[in-house]
């Protein structure tokens, strides 16, 4: 490891320390009350000035964390910037030192919201979480264009189906499409179904004024078995299955994120750094000691030279 010293020695331990940390999750979690406080109109009035005080007093506290863990790198300072969770935490520190009017509080406000988000970077096991959805992504799109083309299918299947008998849900691509996604959520998706297995006529909750919206009138038709095939079916793809596609997805990145971790602390335990700045350091140590025994050896081989002489 790199030689600490004085107060880059101090600001590690302090960084390091459990207490420290402690500390800056309660102080988190105080600006998260604070602003649920403020949605309180007579609360906030009557206590402007010790709202605002306090609101100042924990946006120094996050600066000063900040700097801490800027300063336990020393010269190297900039390896803070190395963690996305720092650079999350600083930016939000940033904007809410912005030089915002009356006309932008809104975005000050948002601000002070996105404290409560930094429980994410105090957690590591909120971390965990986080970062294996941010590792699932990728394979999350491929089951998102598996489910898209899914609905395509039968949105234009549901058209040429059910387009005369219930134009209210099916008079169109897009409108069947967003029908689709109502019954893949399971809302009153038996409705759907039962308006098409027995007839637009027949259903009493069909009403004349949806249909004037759409400006088709329906053509009422019984279809009870192809409803019932058509919506079930897609309700067995769309929410059963692909469901659980995307949770297989997430677990598999959260086993990965989670073995990922377990790799690093052993490494640390074992005194070997995981990053390659620390190997540079004690390179740059070596050299520095390699450097100080050659002007040694220099000033001897000069002394001898002018013995000789």
């Amino acid at each position: 490891m790199s030689r600490r010293t004085g107060i880059t020695k101090a600001c590690y331990h302090i960084a390091e320390s459990s207490w420290f940390q402690y500390f800056i999750l309660a102080v988190i979690l105080a600006a998260a009350a604070l602003v649920g406080i403020e949605t309180y109109p007579e609360i906030t009035e009557k206590h402007y000035s010790l709202l605002h005080w306090l609101n100042q007093l924990m946006l120094y506290v996050f600066v000063a964390e900040a700097a801490v863990k800027m300063m336990q790198h020393g010269r190297y300072f900039y390896r803070y910037s190395l963690d996305p969770w720092n650079l999350f935490d600083f930016s939000i520190v940033v904007v809410c030192f912005l030089p915002v009017n009356a006309s932008y509080a809104a975005v000050l406000r948002l601000a002070r919201i996105m404290r409560a988000q930094r429980l994410m970077t105090a957690l590591p096991q909120l971390q965990l979480i986080v970062g294996a959805l941010i590792r699932s992504i990728p394979s999350m799109g491929y089951v998102g264009i598996l489910l898209a083309l899914n609905f395509y299918v039968y949105a234009v299947m549901g058209v040429f189906l059910f387009r005369e008998n219930d134009p209210v849900h099916f008079c169109d691509l897009p409108r069947a499409m967003l029908t689709l996604f109502r019954v893949v959520t399971l809302e009153d998706w038996t409705d759907v179904m039962y308006i098409n297995m027995w007839g637009s006529d027949n259903y009493d909750g069909y009403s004349e004024k949806w249909t004037a919206a759409t400006g088709i009138l329906p053509q009422p038709r019984a279809m009870p078995l192809i409803s019932a095939a058509y919506f079930v079916s897609f309700v067995m793809f769309g929410t059963m299955i692909m469901l659980n596609l995307f949770i297989g997805v997430i677990i598999n990145s959260m086993d990965e994120a989670r073995t990922e971790r377990e790799h690093e602390q052993r490494a640390e335990a074992e005194g070997k750094q995981p990053d390659i700045f620390s190997e540079i350091d004690e390179v740059a140590r070596h050299v520095d000691e390699l450097r100080e025994s050659l002007d040694v050896l220099k000033m001897i081989a000069d002394k001898e030279r002018k013995k000789k002489v």
